[in-house]
């Protein structure tokens, strides 16, 4: 589950519109390298992009370059900020809450795919994680053993056969592709955030969520600041993670082919029979060949016998 799978769908006040576009820029240009172990292994998956799969190129980069200019002026100061105030048990309990907020998603999309035990496994968690777990400031159900999925309605609609389609940047709203950008308008209707409270509260949650996010994705600064195309790094990771998400990890090794297959056929001299394939047999020797290499026998012993001896003395 993503806390930035979640999009306004109506207008949202200024100030809450300033303090979203402050925290949203790269926590979403960056989610696909959210540090778990489940993105961890779907980055380290074969390849999902094919050559075509950004033909918005250009347009594409303009936007990253939008974002990520927001983000360094905006958003890592704020996340970093709350890092450095903000005590980690805090930070837990908030990722938590947020996290809990999410469950909906996953339930339905589970369902919509099929997948009835993650479904009922994912409320399960619901229900314990608000109870028990105090509207999700604790995380019991993880103790109790019961798995966590993740689920959105982009997933669904790969699963039912809907192609991704080309990459595509949104502006604030990161990474996505022709079927991912839509399903995140989607997914807001199945957050729990969303029937909650009254007003502007539902935007102040997703806010401090995207908050949060960021937090959590400043440990990535290095590697895009030092990354040769940053853009390239984050377009491929999302891609990949994408497709491993959508598939549920069952991806095939394409594997390698080595670039010679078939024995290259040796190419034999001039008046000579190359030896039959598959036979162990040395070529034929070119007897004209060794006549001519070969020194005159008769002169040479001639040109020894003449040859000047020098005794030496004892």
């Amino acid at each position: 589950m993503h806390r930035s799978s979640g999009t306004h769908a109506r207008r949202v006040p200024s100030s809450v519109a300033a303090s979203a576009l402050a925290t949203v820029t790269l926590a979403l240009v960056g989610a696909p390298a959210v540090a778990r172990a489940d993105d961890a292994a779907a980055t380290a998956s074969p390849p999902a992009a094919k050559k075509n799969s950004d033909p918005l190129e250009k347009v594409n980069r303009a936007t990253y370059a939008f974002n990520d200019a927001l983000d360094r002026m905006f958003a890592r100061p704020a996340a970093t900020a709350y890092k450095r105030v903000v005590p980690e048990p805090v930070r837990k309990a908030v990722s938590n809450v947020l996290a809990n907020f999410e469950y909906p998603e996953t339930i339905v999309n589970s369902a919509l795919q099929g997948k009835l035990k993650d479904a009922g496994q994912d409320a399960a968690r619901f229900v314990v994680n608000s109870t028990i777990g105090i509207g999700g400031l604790w995380d019991p159900a993880t103790k109790f053993g019961i798995p966590r999925h993740d689920e959105d309605f982009g997933q669904t609609l790969g699963r039912w056969g809907v192609p991704a389609g080309p990459y595509l940047v949104l502006p604030f709203l990161g990474p996505a592709s022709f079927r991912d950008g839509p399903s995140k308008f989607v997914d807001r209707y199945a957050n729990a955030s969303h029937y909650i409270g009254a007003g502007n509260t539902e935007y102040y949650i997703r806010a401090v969520g995207l908050l949060d996010t960021r937090a959590e994705l400043l440990a990535t600064n290095a590697a895009l600041d030092t990354a040769f195309d940053p853009y390239a790094l984050v377009r491929n990771a999302y891609l990949q993670r994408r497709t491993y998400l959508v598939k549920d990890g069952q991806i095939e090794d394409e594997g390698y082919e080595e670039p010679f297959e078939e024995p290259i056929d040796e190419v034999a001299p001039a008046g000579t029979e190359a030896a039959p394939a598959g036979s162990d047999a040395p070529p034929p020797v070119d007897a004209a060949a060794d006549a001519d290499a070969a020194p005159d026998a008769p002169a040479a012993s001639a040109a020894a016998e003449t040859a000047p001896k020098i005794d030496v003395a004892p």
